[in-house]
């Protein structure tokens, strides 16, 4: 026999007998292929070494703590992208503990009171989670990137003493090179938020369903935003029916931001109260109620739920851009680094896009495989390519293809990368293919505004503009903080219906207007008959583009239908434009 201490992780895959039962074959090919890709890889790259197998889990030894965690965690980070697209009853899950403690090594095998531990505690995780003992927390609490939840001391089974339990809070942080290469370690790449149990203030215990079936609603939207990490609902419903101190309990999550409601039944009226709050300073960055008749309670739950969702994360990067702006750009991490050049994005001018691609440029130097930079890179360069803001449009566009696709071969399961590739898309006049992605980007989410207002956009491009204007109206109703562009679409939207005074009404929002879209309020003055009116905009059109013809601007639009392309050209010339 040979005695020493090591690490040891316990793994076992969730609900085995019943995808067993279900689909045998297809289950250990599924489970082959995980081992192959994924799992076998990872622990040979942290220096394991597999010491026992059996049809649904595995030891493993490790020579050091910080490898059979960082093991645990990128096996379990990566299989929850892989079980995005699967079916909640189809998907290979698995539960891991890992415990460091004397162990007895003898013909292959090992023993003792450290394997049995490490047992017990794959026992208590959750399906994809990791459990760890206190003797590994003291050994990897101060490594950046882990941050952990006291779970407290729990009595296992056929253990003689409690074991003090932590639980690893996966994709919490991620560390990133000093910008400098000081050594120091980088920020958050996410901001993570905890949504507490909404309270029942009505009495009605009725309503105590609705209360929790709209938080688990909540949790399971929120979750489908790659831009935050989401702490699980198992951890925040133990606040259940308590009082809360918010910043003790942002502390013991992990958590950042805290999203807490109530919900109040009077009459035949329900009212939901929620707000946002950042317990660094245990300020309140937004709150909003919601009064609904009780004609039909689920639809109620869903259209709460996607105002919810819509608004906190375009508010949580609202209450960031202050303190982002106080930062100097060069001590940004990677996240931060994505959240300033959004803010720059969204203002629209060449000056802006310009220190934004910088921005962009430097959140993927600290952070090579972060798909969402990749994204939004693709995407500010677009902006440029769109509005000209370049000397060469053609190598332009070609660089935000190259970063959108790379994103999307980096991460298939982020609703921004799909929705930028059903942009490209339509760039590309390849309306089917972006119809593909328009409809992948919104079964991701389908309460993100810059998705749900594109598939507007689309449906105009392809003959459907009424259906259109509906799906750009719904995102401005999600997103009430809406960028003034989506008055764009829909007076595009509203123009190709051949409803001239809504474009009309609609263009007049904008606080400028480029040359197409002085072009379209020409064709709506021309159809109206408002010849003053259409000449001066046609007018305004040479000025702001004097090589423009109708060809030209016909190019800033991606009508499908022939007759659609011949309206609008009609209605310019009827504006004297040709």
């Amino acid at each position: 026999m040979e005695r020493r201490l090591a690490a040891v992780l316990a793994a076992d895959m969730v609900g085995y007998s019943r995808l067993m039962d279900a689909d045998e074959q297809g289950t250990l090919a599924r489970l082959r292929t995980h081992r192959i890709e994924l799992i076998d890889p990872s622990i040979a790259k942290n220096r394991g070494s597999i010491i026992k197998t059996t049809g649904d889990g595995m030891l493993v030894e490790f020579a050091s703590v910080s490898d059979a965690v960082a093991c645990a965690a990128e096996v379990q980070g990566r299989m929850r992208k892989r079980n995005a697209d699967v079916a909640p009853d189809q998907r290979i899950q698995f539960r891991v503990g890992i415990n460091l403690g004397d162990i007895i090594f003898e013909d292959g095998d090992i023993y003792g009171s450290g394997v049995n531990v490490a047992a017990r505690l794959e026992q208590t995780a959750g399906a994809g989670e990791i459990c760890v003992s206190a003797a590994v927390y003291g050994q990897v609490r101060n490594m950046s990137g882990l941050l952990f939840e006291d779970m407290g001391e729990q009595t296992l089974k056929n253990i003689s003493e409690p074991v003090r339990i932590y639980r690893l809070l996966l994709d919490e942080e991620v560390s990133a090179a000093s910008p400098e290469g000081a050594g120091t370690p980088a920020s958050v790449v996410k901001p993570s938020i905890a949504v507490l149990p909404f309270a029942n203030m009505s009495g009605d215990p009725d309503q105590e369903f609705f209360a929790d079936g709209l938080t688990e609603d909540i949790l399971t939207e929120l979750s489908r935003r790659h831009e935050l990490f989401v702490i699980s609902r198992n951890s925040t419903f133990v606040y259940k029916g308590q009082a809360v101190n918010v910043r003790e309990a942002a502390e013991k999550l992990g958590a950042r931001y805290i999203v807490e409601g109530s919900v109040r039944k009077a009459g035949n009226r329900l009212r939901v109260t929620v707000q946002l709050i950042d317990s660094r300073n245990d300020s309140h960055i937004w709150a909003e109620k919601y009064d609904r008749g009780l004609d039909d309670i689920f639809a109620i739950q869903d259209e709460v739920t996607s105002s919810i969702v819509a608004t906190l994360p375009g508010r949580i990067e609202a209450s960031q851009q202050d303190e982002v702006s106080r930062k100097k750009p060069s001590s940004l991490a990677a996240y931060d680094c994505v959240l300033a050049a959004k803010v720059l994005h969204h203002r629209s001018t060449r000056e802006d896009n310009a220190e934004a691609m910088k921005l962009i440029d430097r959140a993927i130097e600290l952070d090579p495989e972060y798909a969402h930079a990749h994204a939004w890179r693709g995407c500010i360069r677009g902006q440029a390519w769109g509005y000209g803001w370049c000397d060469d449009r053609d190598a332009m566009l070609a660089l935000a293809s190259e970063s959108i696709e790379k994103a999307a071969a980096m991460d298939d399961n982020d609703a921004d990368v799909h929705r930028l590739m059903a942009a490209l898309g339509i760039v590309r006049n390849d309306l089917e293919r972006a119809r593909y992605h328009q409809e992948r980007a919104l079964a991701l989410n389908p309460n993100y505004d810059l998705s749900v207002v594109q598939m507007g956009e689309l449906l105009t491009w392809t003959g459907r503009p009424e259906e259109g204007a509906e799906w750009i109206e719904k995102a401005m109703r999600l997103n009430p903080h809406f960028p003034a562009r989506f008055w764009s679409h829909l007076g595009k939207a509203h123009f190709t219906a051949r409803l001239y005074e809504q474009a009309l009404s609609d263009f007049m929002r904008l606080p400028a207007l480029d040359a197409v879209q002085s072009a379209l309020v020409a064709a709506s003055h021309g159809w109206l008959g408002n010849l003053e009116q259409a000449a001066a905009y046609a007018g305004q059109v040479r000025e702001q583009d004097p090589a423009a013809d109708i060809p030209a601007l016909l190019a800033g639009l991606h009508y499908g239908r022939s007759e659609d392309a011949e309206h609008f050209s009609e209605g310019l010339r009827k504006a004297g434009f040709d």
